[in-house]
């Protein structure tokens, strides 16, 4: 093992340390007898009313592949929903949300079937869109908040928010102009060998990735240019990242007997509250994530012993289980498969 694969092992375990240490903190700062309380209020209506937002915002999460993919062929809803949990599992593995899509081409082209250099611009503005609405309703989120946190915690939140409005422009200039990437690309395969499994498959195909430029780019050119593109993926996004997480939250609060105001702004926090998941601390934000985001609330006049339960079961609902489920297909994908010169 070289020295350098050993560093890389030492900081995938000290991430993940620092997110149990983080979520270990967080169970510290609330009576669990209480809590235990609360989760026994909560009716049969409330919990499926839950059950089913969390579906939608599932579904929505599905719409969003769906619509970025099908302009290169007959791809089917349930190939991009699996494309989509696949990405999310990947995304738990790397410590952070955007290194995490790296692997998306690979995923896109495997489950739908598109060539290499169509998967790579669908992957590429599946996510400079995804950084680029997120950031834009975050820092509507920042603005709420602006004056009622503490300014420790709110310059957290305001520099995850302007690195996704940074990296959403980033991806999608950059998806333009793909042949100045190679050095990138190489750079990105070398976090993506950290992966268990499939690491080192990948790494190589993404490097293979450099051969496909000129293609991908007029694949990237032809989605960003497209405004029905931007308005159906909005759409698909405000549900799973806005309304759904929004109206899980509300109900939970409202179940536990608490209150937000005003309520039209909650999902609007909420944003801002989880996009420190992008800053590279542990993988995919655990357990940072959730400490922030209660930090933000009780900030706000939310007690500590409600806000902690229902910021753990938004997460569990929204991001852990659909990354879950994610593994079941992703042993699916037949690395040695994936050749580049095996166009669809």
């Amino acid at each position: 093992m070289s020295g350098r694969t050993r560093r890389g092992i030492a900081v995938t375990l000290a991430q993940y340390a620092l997110g149990l240490a983080a979520l270990g903190w967080l169970l510290t700062q609330v009576d669990l007898a209480n809590v235990l309380v609360l989760l026994s209020r909560l009716d049969a209506a409330t919990i499926l009313a839950v059950l089913l937002v969390s579906v939608a915002a599932l579904l929505a999460h599905f719409y969003t592949w769906y619509v970025v993919s099908r302009p290169f062929g007959e791809v089917r809803f349930r190939e991009a929903a699996s494309a989509d949990l696949i990405v999310k599992f990947v995304n738990q593995l790397l410590p952070s949300r955007l290194s995490g899509r790296v692997a998306a081409p690979f995923v896109v082209r495997s489950e739908t079937g598109i060539g290499y250099a169509d998967a790579t611009a669908v992957a590429g503005v599946h996510t400079g869109l995804y950084a680029i609405y997120y950031g834009a309703v975050a820092l509507s989120g920042v603005a709420f908040v602006l004056g009622r946190l503490p300014w420790g915690l709110l310059a957290l939140v305001a520099l995850s928010t302007g690195l996704y409005v940074a990296a959403g422009g980033f991806v999608l200039l950059a998806g333009m102009n793909l042949e100045f990437l190679d050095r990138l690309i190489e750079g990105l395969a070398d976090v993506v060998a950290r992966v268990p499994r499939i690491g080192t498959g990948l790494a190589e195909r993404l490097r293979a990735v450099t051969e496909y430029t000129t293609s991908s780019t007029s694949s990237f050119r032809r989605l960003t240019t497209d405004p029905r593109i931007w308005l159906h993926y909005g759409a698909g996004w405000a549900g799973a990242l806005v309304l759904a997480p929004g109206a899980r939250v509300l109900l939970l609060l409202w179940g536990f007997g608490t209150s937000f105001e005003p309520a039209i702004v909650l999902p609007l926090v909420l944003v801002a509250a989880y996009s420190v998941t992008l800053l590279p601390l542990t993988p995919g934000g655990i357990g940072v994530t959730e400490a922030t985001a209660t930090a933000v609330f009780v900030a706000l006049g939310v007690p500590g012993d409600v806000i902690v339960p229902v910021i753990l079961i938004d997460r569990f609902l929204g991001i852990y289980l659909p990354a879950v489920a994610g593994w079941y297909p992703s042993l699916k994908v037949d690395v040695s498969s994936l050749a580049p010169d095996q166009e669809a």
